[in-house]
């Protein structure tokens, strides 16, 4: 199912699994349960103090909210990807995946390769239904200008992670692979998946030898069950 392309995990870190704790501070954000005297009322860390007889026992449940999510697409649309209704197919799996960015609430980013560079079709903005005509009216034709689309990614990325340092990026690349050859390409800076769209007869399989070099996971389109 398209959920699949929705479940890149980022790099694990010695403290990801660390859980977030009261601070020592009795103001802020962070502060200790007790102080925040509002809320819902954390019973069990109440109760192993004793029974509470005034408000100031209570313990109060930490509010915590969960990071927000960026999912960032490329989409390679050169000319090969109309063949064999390479970009078609993958229109399904894109409707699907702007479909569980608009329930996630996450933000979405847009970046599409054809003709002679890439272009920006959206920025991090949330997702919405005025993605569906858009996505209906994508096109295929021309150059492939996937390795500009995967540089601009790369410094975009980068730049944003500097400005939202607890945002959880992830980065989801559509290609058939049809290009003639690449220098050695660098790892995106997030956990990514590339799915590749090649569907002609006989494969040439260069979207696979990119995943492994852009450090990304790797499925083929027609490991998703589209509707």
């Amino acid at each position: 199912m398209a959920k699949k392309a929705l479940s890149i995990r980022p790099r694990s870190h010695p403290a990801a699994d660390a859980r977030p704790r009261a601070g020592k501070l009795d103001r802020g954000p962070r502060g200790r349960a007790r102080a925040a005297g509002q809320g819902s009322v954390a019973w069990p860390a109440t109760l192993l103090k004793g029974r509470p007889r005034q408000r100031d026992e209570l313990c109060w449940a930490q509010r915590t909210a969960a990071p927000t999510q960026l999912w960032l697409v490329i989409v390679d649309a050169s000319a090969s990807t109309r063949r064999y209704q390479a970009l078609s197919k993958a229109k399904g799996l894109l409707a699907e995946l702007f479909d569980q960015a608009y329930r996630a609430r996450a933000r979405l980013a847009l970046l599409t390769a054809s003709g002679r560079e890439p272009r920006w079709q959206r920025h991090g903005l949330k997702a919405s239904a005025a993605l569906q005509p858009w996505l209906a009216e994508l096109g295929a034709g021309g150059g492939t200008p996937l390795l500009e689309a995967l540089q601009q990614a790369r410094q975009w990325l980068t730049q944003r992670q500097r400005r939202y340092p607890n945002e959880v990026q992830h980065c989801l690349i559509l290609t058939d692979g049809r290009l003639k050859a690449w220098p050695a390409l660098e790892a995106l800076p997030c956990s990514s998946l590339l799915v590749d769209m090649e569907s002609a007869p006989v494969r040439l399989g260069r979207a696979r030898q990119m995943a492994l070099e852009l450090g990304a996971q790797y499925q083929h389109l027609e490991q998703f069950n589209l509707r």
